[in-house]
């Protein structure tokens, strides 16, 4: 089976079948009728990339519903240390984090429902991240909690102190301040 469940609901890992020769390899990375069958009912609508250099932190980022999105995230070159974030407050594992691996030798895919704060750090000297997205943005609606949140306590891959973050991002909430309308 392609899919593996994390322990946090509806954050499911996607791998999907490699099909390889001499000539290099294939595969499929979206197939609405297998995610449908394996309970990811959603219809994306835009597909986004972005590339980043060795030490980049994205994140960590929403949007508040109605605007909130689910989305699924894979690296194209690179490889990145994927972060989720459970925001959904009636979840068991809300504030709960998430992390992943992403890298284009490994072809795994993170799909993220709605409801959960995103972001990742570069590993490698660039990487180009796509994700497939299921609702339009709203600049209204952005909202982040703090990638160093004492309180969420993820073990972030920092290495040799090489982190490069936006100015936006160095301004995030923490999570207890968060702007959060997810149940």
């Amino acid at each position: 089976m392609p899919f593996i469940d994390t322990p946090i609901v509806g954050l499911k890992i996607f791998e999907p079948k490699l099909f390889e020769d001499e000539r290099g390899y294939f595969y499929e990375s979206y197939n609405e009728k297998l995610f449908k069958e394996n309970g990811i009912d959603v219809h994306f609508t835009q597909d986004n990339e972005s590339k980043s250099s060795k030490g980049v932190l994205r994140g960590l980022h929403y949007q508040l519903a109605p605007y909130s999105q689910s989305k699924l995230v894979r690296a194209l070159q690179g490889e990145v240390q994927d972060v989720v974030v459970d925001m959904r407050k009636k979840s068991p594992t809300y504030g709960k984090s998430f992390s992943i691996i992403l890298s284009s030798e490994n072809h795994k895919q993170l799909f993220v429902p709605r409801g959960f704060a995103h972001g990742f750090y570069v590993l490698s000297e660039t990487t180009t991240i796509l994700y497939k997205i299921d609702n339009d943005y709203s600049r209204e609606s952005e909202s982040g909690v703090m990638y160093n949140d004492p309180t969420l306590n993820i073990e972030w891959a920092i290495k040799d102190d090489l982190l490069i973050l936006s100015e936006k991002d160095k301004m995030l909430s923490s999570f207890a301040e968060a702007k959060n309308n997810f149940e």
